[in-house]
């Protein structure tokens, strides 16, 4: 278990780490930074540095963990990369079903094979399925997860790089938004979140604000408007108080 100092979850489990480039949001990409840091490091599973990678000895790791908790999966990679394997995806699913007790949240840029593969998969109600969107030109991955049965749907934002109107909130859980960190980072004006946040508000979907990011993300900080949003899936906090 790696603890994650990402603000929507808890830890992190990266069963496939390696990726490839396939839109602008990957451009400064900062699981490549890190796996070339980790490679150089001397790390096991970053002997491959960045090229994608399956790791068998890791799947079962969430069912030895005890201690409930939001587990970002494969934020080190894209789960449904194309050269990842449907039969080691369908491993994946099946290690997050049994490990019932925690709350697993999956991203993936790739919603076309998301779509293609959803109907072979289990979704138990503590898998979140997310798409990444950084314009309005990548808007078609909502509209896979959406033709997903994931219990709880998500949309990151993350890097928003384009001002994004007009969404069908439909069918939708959660929304998170933020600007891109690091070297390089490019800005985000402060009108695209505003535009995502008050069409949340307007649908009631709860809407996350990460973060406006930057080089030094911790000093630009998280406040949109002078608020921290935080707010959470109603969904997902139902379902968790019914199997109290």
């Amino acid at each position: 278990m790696a603890r994650s100092a990402i603000e929507w979850t808890e830890s992190t489990w990266n069963p496939v780490t390696g990726c490839t480039k396939i839109s602008l949001g990957c451009r400064h990409c900062y699981a490549e930074r890190m796996s070339k840091r980790l490679k150089a490091m001397g790390h096991p599973n970053y002997t491959n540095g960045f090229r994608l990678t399956t790791h068998e000895h890791v799947l079962e790791m969430p069912l030895r963990w005890k201690r409930p908790q939001a587990i970002f999966v494969n934020s080190m990679s894209d789960l449904f990369h194309e050269e990842v394997p449907t039969e080691f995806i369908a491993k994946v699913f099946m290690v997050m079903t049994a490990a019932s007790h925690h709350r697993f949240q999956v991203l993936t840029k790739r919603s076309g094979r998301l779509r293609e593969l959803a109907p072979k998969l289990p979704w138990p109600s503590n898998v979140w399925m997310g798409v990444s969107v950084e314009t309005e030109e990548h808007i078609y991955r909502i509209d896979h997860l959406k033709q997903t049965d994931a219990f709880i749907k998500f949309v990151s934002f993350e890097p928003l790089l384009g001002p994004i109107s007009d969404l069908d909130m439909e069918g939708i859980d959660w929304v998170i938004v933020g600007g891109e960190s690091g070297p390089g980072a490019r800005r985000m004006d402060p009108a695209w979140a505003r535009r995502i946040r008050d069409q949340c508000l307007a649908a009631n979907v709860p809407f996350f604000f990460k973060q406006w990011g930057g080089v030094n993300k911790k000093r630009n900080g998280r406040l949109l408007d002078g608020t921290i949003w935080d707010q959470m899936p109603v969904k997902n906090l139902i379902a968790e108080s019914a199997n109290c």
